[in-house]
């Protein structure tokens, strides 16, 4: 299993992991829990796959992706805030109503069984390789470092590692991140200071539907040069999951996004490998080992991890 190579694989799974980690991140550090990742980068993967393959534009479906996102995020929104109502079901409805949705939609407008048609060239995004990439690689460990980890990657790979550095600067070092954090804590103390507890609510849940829709995008535009029903196999519980154990921090979040994408890299590189000699392990009992990862972390964090103290509870204006 060549490290190389792991690593590189590793980063190009991450990326829809990180994408939906911080957009989750926005969402949580405002009081909402959302548990509707999963819907929304369904829903940016089918819009994204869709409108590039209309338009014949990987760019178009981009922009299709990030509103089919930030759109479903308001409707979200409007539920959560405005009728206060329970911030689970309302994700999981997001869920279940995204998967039926893009399947009927990819039915009735392609007649490909639930899928979009297959994306041709400049209906995708392509690997942008580093300058002097295949001079640098013949150096060694350095070389191909550079040119097949670092280099290799798309747009939306670069765009989803300085999403990390920009989410982290917005939660910590802006008057925006500081009132958003207020709000999942104090939401109180914010509406007394003269400030929106449901405006920065809105604006979370929207830039959350809108990094999803990023997500969903790498994953039709870039991954998979197509929609496919459910896509998106859970990452974005996945997400959520590496939210928490992230402990609400960008940082410590990227890391475990890394830490399951490697999971899935590793996994994809077993199939089909003989173990202890000649005996080879069932592909359903491989292909698990990203999603039992994340039970195990899950389940040794039960107890310990604090979100943000108002979390889950809708805000009404007045009360204390």
């Amino acid at each position: 299993m060549d490290p190389i190579q792991l690593a590189a694989s590793t980063l190009r799974l991450a990326v829809p992991l990180i994408f939906a980690t911080m957009a989750g991140l926005y969402a949580e550090r405002s009081g909402l829990v959302d548990i509707g990742l999963e819907g929304k980068m369904l829903s940016g993967a089918f819009a994204g796959a869709a409108v590039a393959s209309l338009s014949g534009s990987a760019w178009v479906g981009l922009i299709a992706a990030i509103l089919a996102g930030g759109i479903v995020g308001l409707a979200q929104g409007v539920a959560s805030i405005a009728f206060r109502g329970n911030q689970l079901v309302i994700g999981l409805a997001i869920n279940i109503i995204a998967s039926g949705l893009t399947a009927f939609l990819g039915i009735a407008w392609f007649q490909r069984g639930g899928q979009t048609p297959q994306l041709i060239e400049g209906q995708r995004f392509e690997a942008i390789h580093l300058p002097l990439s295949a001079e640098i690689a013949q150096v060694p460990v350095v070389g191909p470092l550079y040119a097949t980890v670092i280099g290799g990657q798309t747009i939306l790979g670069y765009a989803a590692i300085a999403s990390i550095a920009i989410t982290w600067l917005v939660i910590y070092r802006t008057r925006f991140g500081l009132r958003l954090v207020a709000a999942g804590d104090k939401p109180e103390a914010v509406e007394s200071a003269g400030v929106s507890v449901f405006r920065l609510r809105y604006c979370a849940i929207f830039v959350c539907g809108c990094l999803c829709g990023m997500a969903g995008a790498y994953l039709s535009i870039v991954q998979g040069g197509a929609f496919y029903r459910d896509m998106s196999a859970g990452q974005g519980y996945m997400a959520l999951a590496a939210l928490i154990f992230g402990g609400w921090k960008p940082g410590r979040a990227a890391l475990a996004c890394l830490l399951f994408a490697g999971a899935d890299a590793v996994q994809g590189r077993l199939q089909g490998v003989p173990i202890f000699g000649q005996f080879e392990v069932p592909t359903q009992v491989v292909q698990a080992i990203p999603y039992l990862l994340t039970l195990i972390l899950l389940a040794g964090l039960v107890g310990r991890s604090h979100g943000p103290a108002a979390a889950g509870r809708p805000y009404v204006r007045g009360q204390r």
